[in-house]
């Protein structure tokens, strides 16, 4: 229990708390004048590997698995600790100073994409991949705007009173537990009649979920919140995680703009395909 009552105009606090007091702040914009690298591929990508980070990444290194050779990319770290997503390059690319962002430069008129939804429906048009032109298409890009509205109930909500917040609100948790777990049943439920989300094709509605609920999945989310939400209970769920766990495309796409973990797992930039090569071989295969 608290005895806050909210003022009648909010101000913000002086210190705020939480993991990642320092870089919240209430307006948008620049805090510092720096320009972005670019590279020599037709796509750059500015990003970190955070779930949403790794949809981009993933997109990226499924379209070239399949052929697409115009789909190569320059991917730069954006260390949003750091506060990276505020210089002036990153702002202008994204206004809403949040990873992944895509500047597409194969064209005469560069283009500039935000938003992980946006990033991957784009990549999927330019590339005619991953998104069905049948009677499922409806249902691959139902999934993928249910990803885009109930990720920040998982990430936003459950994982940051639960992991991030600095004290524990039992009534804060417990309502995001609660729609988490709501969450993990709703993906159940449909991957128990499909083995995809979308239908009997993998596509971008996958890609999607994936680095959100499959990390959770597979415990790399928050701690002991797999434990704790009892994802071992998701029998569909898990065979559709470890479906998608085993692609080669996945393997390296949750390496690109990897700053945590075991260094040989890590893949600060990447600008050509050969720069997994440096790291353990069986991460690849």
């Amino acid at each position: 229990m608290t005895d806050y009552t909210p003022p009648e105009i909010w101000t913000p606090p002086e210190n705020p708390g939480g993991r990642f007091a320092s870089i919240n702040r209430p307006v948008a914009g620049a805090t510092h004048e720096k320009e972005l690298p670019v590279g020599l591929n037709p796509l750059q990508l500015y990003s970190q590997a955070t779930p949403n980070g790794v949809k981009a990444t993933l997109m990226l290194e499924e379209l070239l698995a399949a052929g697409h050779g115009g789909a190569e990319y320059d991917a730069w770290l954006i260390e949003i600790s750091k506060g990276d997503q505020f210089g002036s390059g990153f702002v202008a690319l994204n206004p809403n100073s949040k990873i992944p962002a895509l500047h597409d430069r194969s064209g005469p008129q560069p283009v500039r994409i935000f938003e992980s939804g946006a990033i991957l429906l784009y990549l999927a048009e330019k590339f005619g991949a991953f998104l069905p032109t049948d009677h499922t298409r409806a249902e691959c890009l139902s999934w993928l705007f249910w990803q885009m509205g109930s990720g920040p109930y998982l990430g936003g909500g459950f994982g940051h009173f639960y992991a991030y917040a600095p004290e524990k609100i039992q009534y804060a948790i417990d309502r995001f537990a609660m729609e988490s777990k709501r969450q993990l049943d709703v993906l159940d439920r449909r991957l128990a009649e499909s083995e995809y989300l979308a239908g009997p094709a993998y596509t971008i509605a996958d890609m999607a979920v994936w680095p959100w609920y499959g990390a959770l999945m597979k415990g790399r989310l928050y701690g002991a919140a797999a434990k704790f939400l009892s994802v071992q209970d998701y029998a569909h769920l898990n065979r559709w995680t470890d479906a998608i766990e085993g692609r080669p495309a996945a393997k390296r796409a949750v390496m690109v703009n990897k700053i945590t973990g075991e260094p040989n797992t890590q893949l600060r930039e990447r600008h050509a395909a050969s720069d997994f090569e440096t790291r353990t071989q069986d991460k690849l295969e």
